[in-house]
């Protein structure tokens, strides 16, 4: 795959990144002009360098132990608009330009299916 994106990821914010047992950094997806929160996934150095090189939403499959680029059987892309570790460098927001659903079911966020509580 051909892109214009290129990784600048210091390696100092590699080594900074706390990671689960497996390798494993959650990575949170947002709609970088709405704010929306999309999903959640998980990447380890390799999908997070795939994202940051390709510019598309790259995650590692907890159950079927495999890289997945958001959209690829879908068509459901996410174009990655920037990357920012959070402050405890154990979470990753990945703001993005959804293009279709984000989730699984065919929603546009995963965030959507059971409200636990809403106040005004």
């Amino acid at each position: 795959m051909t892109s214009s994106h290129t990784s600048n990821l210091d390696p100092a914010i590699t080594a900074r990144l706390k990671r689960t047992a497996d390798g494993l950094v959650p990575a949170i997806a947002q709609q970088y002009d709405t704010g929306e929160v999309l999903m959640l996934g998980w990447m380890d150095d390799e999908a997070l360098h795939r994202t940051l090189t390709t510019g598309r939403g790259t995650y590692w499959s907890r159950s079927r132990q495999e890289y997945w680029v958001k959209g690829d059987t879908s068509g459901h892309v996410q174009h990655v608009k920037s990357v920012a570790l959070d402050c405890d460098a154990d979470t990753l927001l990945i703001k993005v330009d959804q293009v279709g659903a984000a989730c699984h079911t065919g929603d546009r966020t995963c965030f959507d299916a059971d409200v636990l509580l809403t106040q005004d």
